[in-house]
């Protein structure tokens, strides 16, 4: 399987360039939007809520622990990258990486 656009891998971990849709009907990963994968998120973006709802919707998705998952990048923007330690593309779920298309 290709790898999706929206990763970047190194040797300590991977990046995730997210498109966030804040105040969202549910949770959902929509799909790539350009280089980005959009995950739409119930939270307001209002002290931080809506941050760390994503982290613990990404969390759940990824089957990793929150603290593996760090934001590096768009604390108050749409834009966002997560880190994730330690972890390459290929230990992702299978189902995670099929909804990246």
């Amino acid at each position: 399987m290709n790898v999706p656009s929206c990763f970047q891998s190194n040797a300590s971990g991977t990046f995730l360039h997210l498109r966030i849709q804040p105040r969202a009907s549910r949770d959902d990963i929509v799909g790539l939007h350009g280089d980005a994968l959009k995950v739409r998120i119930t939270a307001p973006p209002v002290d931080s809520a809506a941050n760390e709802a994503l982290i613990k919707f990404l969390a759940k998705q990824l089957n990793l622990p929150k603290s593996r998952l760090q934001l590096t990048k768009g604390q108050t923007s749409r834009n966002k990258t997560i880190f994730l330690t330690n972890t390459q593309v290929d230990d992702l779920p299978k189902e995670f990486l099929e909804r990246c298309v």
